[in-house]
């Protein structure tokens, strides 16, 4: 028992400093409009997709012909407002935008992580270990900057076909150079450093040596571009959808609300508006909060 007494009194000033730190962190990001903005933007569309059963007032894929292209604010014969009216099928158009930011934020999520964790695993080992490894890895990254995007994805997707599946493996696969230059440069910085130096000296294991001392220190810069590149691949999604390359009807998407709503521009305006303005909010809202969350974890810029 005394030794248990012993490590509580050891153990809890650690935690103390760890939960100013994250304290402080709030604080500095709080303290930046733009990203409070962001970060609020962010939370209300995360929350609208999980929610979105329950807050929808309509069902996204009934269809009402003889209530079609009706006008933003316009109540059907029960008395039901339709708040940004009705497209081209009678569907309800906010019921579809809310439903079609769960798309959105699964494929921006999971392709997201599958580029990220794949990015960080070749940055780590192509930093640290350098030589052939970094210049095999490095190499194959020229390469696929080289192949533009959208031809692979139509190529993949002609093959695969179009679907959710397939959309989050073909933007994951191909977005894992900027996660992976990323980290590799801040690798060839801390593994020069001393407690690195030490920990090689000491005979620690290269993979301990990577996971309990570099990859700690590598996580901040990856986590800021991952919070970026998510709205990048928002629009990716988008405009695959807008192409017929994602998610097939009649699954709501924003891109593909938008390609629907093009040939109404001109009578229905509301059809392209309101799904263009989702993807407009949503990705400002992200890069908004990247940007504070960036200034805010770079130790080298004061608030």
């Amino acid at each position: 028992m005394p030794g248990a007494a012993t490590e509580t009194l050891v153990l809890a000033p650690g935690r103390t400093p760890a939960r100013r730190a994250w304290v402080m962190l709030l604080t500095r990001l709080a303290r930046r409009r733009t990203a409070l903005f962001g970060f609020v933007v962010v939370g209300i569309v995360c929350l609208t997709a999980v929610l979105a059963p329950l807050v929808s007032p309509f069902d996204p894929l009934a269809q009402d012909i003889g209530q079609r292209l009706r006008e933003p604010g316009w109540q059907d014969a029960q008395g039901r407002l339709h708040p940004l009216g009705t497209d081209h099928l009678g569907r309800d158009i906010l019921a579809r935008v809310i439903h079609g930011s769960r798309v959105a934020l699964l494929v921006g999520l999971a392709a997201v992580l599958i580029s990220g964790l794949l990015g960080m695993a070749i940055g780590l080992l192509s930093g640290y270990f350098g030589g052939r490894v970094d210049d095999f890895f490095m190499r194959l990254a020229d390469i696929q900057l080289a192949f533009p995007f959208i031809l692979l994805a139509i190529a993949v997707i002609g093959v695969l076909g179009p679907s959710l599946q397939n959309i989050i493996i073909v933007i994951g696969v191909s977005s894992w150079v900027v996660y992976a230059r990323v980290v590799r440069g801040e690798v060839l910085s801390i593994r020069e450093r001393e407690f690195v130096q030490a920990a090689i000296a000491l005979g620690s294991r290269d993979g301990r040596i990577l996971v309990r001392h570099v990859l700690p220190n590598a996580f901040t810069p990856w986590l800021v571009v991952a919070t970026l590149d998510m709205a990048r691949v928002i629009v990716i999604e988008s405009a695959l959808s807008f192409l017929g390359l994602g998610v097939q009807p009649p699954t709501p998407t924003w891109g593909g609300m938008l390609a629907d709503g093009r040939v109404y521009l001109s009578t229905a305006w509301w059809l392209a508006t309101f799904p263009g303005l989702a993807i407009l909010v949503t990705v400002l809202g992200i890069n908004l909060f990247g940007d504070g969350l960036r200034d805010t974890l770079d130790p080298r810029l004061k608030v």
